[in-house]
């Protein structure tokens, strides 16, 4: 038990390595995520090969879901366990990263501090009923950078629809940046 409990705790220090490989990039690292180039910390030819986009579907579901009703739900841990909010600001940013704008600034960055690693889960089963998506529950994992200042932190902000823009705290928020490692059906299918 013990020796597991190690083996955890090294892949959490492994993770909050790799976290802070993100925020000590050049500006150049950060001018080519802004034009919406590759970028990973290390190569490693699992995760270098090019995902397939996704649809402009999703692209849109993930964008107009606070206002359909489906908000997606991320998922994070930390000393308090496990926490599972709605984020009305998500977005698809580009082919590999989802982003969304963190005003509340509680539990979740409580924990992104410690755990980089998340789930956002967007749920719709109307829209697999209506044959719009083929599963109406599609599971994002990956790897968060928050960025309170910078251009990236603007250019989440740009993509953002008004009504997250325009709201109470929007200009004291930070843009959260989430590298998608894993997205996939609730069959395990993947999405991209």
């Amino acid at each position: 038990m013990l020796a597991e409990l190690r083996r955890g705790e090294a892949s959490r220090t492994h993770a909050a390595e790799q976290s802070n490989q993100w925020h000590n990039r050049p500006t150049e690292v950060m001018d080519s995520v802004l034009a919406g180039q590759h970028l990973r910390p290390g190569p490693t030819p699992e995760k270098d090969a090019r995902p397939m986009p996704l649809s402009d579907t999703i692209k849109t579901l993930i964008r107009n879901a606070w206002d359909d009703g489906y908000p997606c739900l991320l998922a994070t841990t930390g000393p308090q366990g496990p926490n599972i909010t709605p984020k009305g600001s998500m977005i698809v940013f580009d082919d590999e990263h989802l982003a969304y704008w963190e005003r509340s600034k509680r539990a979740v960055l409580d924990n992104l501090g410690l755990e980089p690693r998340v789930c956002v889960m967007y749920a719709n089963f109307k829209a697999q009923r209506d044959g719009v998506l083929e599963s109406g529950f599609l599971r994002f994992f990956g790897s968060v950078i928050m960025h309170e200042s910078g251009p990236l932190r603007d250019a989440i902000f740009a993509k953002l629809l008004p009504r997250e823009q325009t709201h109470a705290g929007a200009e004291a928020g930070i843009g959260v940046l989430i590298r998608i490692e894993k997205a996939i059906d609730i069959r395990g299918k993947p999405i991209m």
